[in-house]
């Protein structure tokens, strides 16, 4: 999943491109561009380092939502990839148009529209929209929120590529509560000030905060003793102590060597 977290330098507004998985963020880099070319390079730090890790990494999906150039910056730097539009953010685009006139309407429509996501297969799928649609056209007044409905309805084959692949994500919903916690951090911090290279090594830092800073007692019971994000994603525990397990994964078995104090 990936998505653009919108916050500001100065006064300046930047963009966090977030890559995230199995609850971890994966990849978080900052630019001032929401650009096609710029978010390409910003995603390109996730792809450079997930290939130095693993020359043939290909991820099969990747769900975003419907900004052109997010889509395209994943295409160029994963040609093989499967765009995936997020369903969710196609409903809440129908909510965010329901005005108190339009609420008993807007309740018939989240019903038919979550059952059309509930569908067990890609026939069933397109025939729920085709029915939403079919209804949705002489009933609906004209309005936004009409308009959106039979938008998401036109989506059809954007939505139904999900089918193909047994693990994607047909939802970007675990990537936006990771970005909650971004927009938290940023907001106490009272958002970035300096240079964006430094905006960079705050969002990297954390970013492994999130993921391997110990989970309450209450997660790491459901995860029968998994203790953090990075733990549950790779399977594994470095050393029973949080930081050193931190500074153990964060040393990359030597991929990467930089010179703490340069002359």
């Amino acid at each position: 999943m990936a998505d653009e977290k919108h916050s500001r330098l100065d006064k300046n507004k930047i963009y966090i491109a977030t890559t995230a998985g199995e609850g971890c963020l994966l990849g978080a880099s900052v630019t001032d561009s929401a650009s096609e070319a710029a978010l390409r390079q910003a995603y390109g730090v996730f792809a450079q380092e997930a290939r130095a890790v693993d020359a043939d990494y290909r991820p099969e999906t990747v769900n975003t939502d419907g900004w052109a150039a997010t889509q395209g910056a994943w295409k160029h730097l994963f040609p093989t990839i499967t765009i995936i539009l997020c369903f969710l953010h196609a409903f809440l685009k129908i909510r965010d148009r329901a005005t108190k006139a339009l609420t008993e309407y807007f309740q018939q429509v989240g019903q038919k529209v979550w059952q059309a996501y509930r569908a067990p297969g890609k026939a069933a799928f397109a025939q729920r929209l085709r029915r939403l649609r079919e209804w949705a056209e002489p009933t609906l007044p004209d309005s936004p929120m009409k308009q959106h409905t039979l938008d998401l309805c036109a989506k059809r084959a954007q939505f139904i590529r999900s089918y193909d692949h047994e693990r994607a994500h047909r939802t970007r919903h675990l990537v936006d509560r990771l970005m909650k916690f971004l927009d938290r951090a940023c907001f106490n911090a009272q958002y970035f000030h300096g240079t964006l290279a430094s905006a960079e090594l705050r969002v990297r830092a954390l970013a492994l905060l999130w993921n391997f800073c110990p989970s309450s007692p209450e997660t790491v019971k459901i995860h029968h003793g998994q203790r953090c994000p990075a733990e549950r994603l790779n399977r594994k525990r470095y050393a029973d102590n949080g930081l050193e397990n931190l500074l153990v994964s964060g040393s990359m078995n030597g991929l990467r060597h930089y010179q703490q104090n340069p002359l």
